[in-house]
């Protein structure tokens, strides 16, 4: 019986939606649209979806000057133009922090940076898909490899001529009663300048 009910309501809704607007009548139960309406009720529906709030959609890319405070947004540029560069990992999104009325807008990076962004640069409201990426477990070291991922080998488990942190007895990490910074394999500093290194060695004052 209730379903009968809900039939028999949702029938005039129906024939509404489906026939045009001239072959309303007073008769069916409905005002008569004139010729000057621009279509039918399923029509006039239509163009009031399409003029919803842009700035509440996921999935929208607008400037920051658009966007309303508080908005959780990702795949921000740097530089008006240039493509997204910031929050792009997965699972992750920023926070607009402060109305962008100005020339910049604060915001809030997934690290808990504080960032200047100019409001011309435009983003993507919502957040950052498969947000349990981080999470995964890799079962084995191949499945490292089937990523692209190679083996990382310590420079001071390898032998003198294949890093300059290779060789000596035990886990030893100088080279002779001197010592030696950080290289790479190829021999260059990599936590200091070149100047700085010529200092300690003596090299200039």
């Amino acid at each position: 019986m209730a379903l009968w009910r809900a039939r028999a309501a949702s029938l005039p809704l129906l024939k509404m939606l489906v026939q045009p607007a001239s072959s309303l009548s007073v008769d069916n139960g409905f005002r008569s649209f004139s010729t000057a309406d621009t279509g039918s009720l399923r029509d006039k529906m239509m163009k009031q979806m399409a003029h919803l709030d842009i700035n509440a959609q996921v999935g929208s890319c607008m400037p920051l000057a658009s966007m309303r405070i508080g908005t959780l947004i990702h795949n921000i540029e740097m530089n008006p133009g240039q493509g997204g560069k910031l929050v792009r990992a997965a699972g992750t999104c920023a926070k607009i922090l402060k109305e962008p009325t100005s020339r910049f807008c604060l915001v809030k990076l997934p690290s808990g940076a504080e960032k200047l962004i100019d409001s011309r640069c435009r983003a993507t409201i919502g957040r950052v898909s498969n947000p349990s990426h981080n999470t995964r477990t890799l079962r084995k070291a191949g499945q490292s490899r089937w990523l692209g991922r190679r083996p990382v080998v310590r420079g001071v488990a390898m032998n003198p001529v294949d890093h300059p942190h290779g060789g000596g007895e035990g886990r030893s990490k100088s080279s002779g009663s001197f010592g030696r910074v950080s290289q790479t394999p190829w021999g260059k500093p990599t936590k200091c300048g070149r100047n700085q290194e010529r200092k300690r060695n003596g090299k200039f004052k």
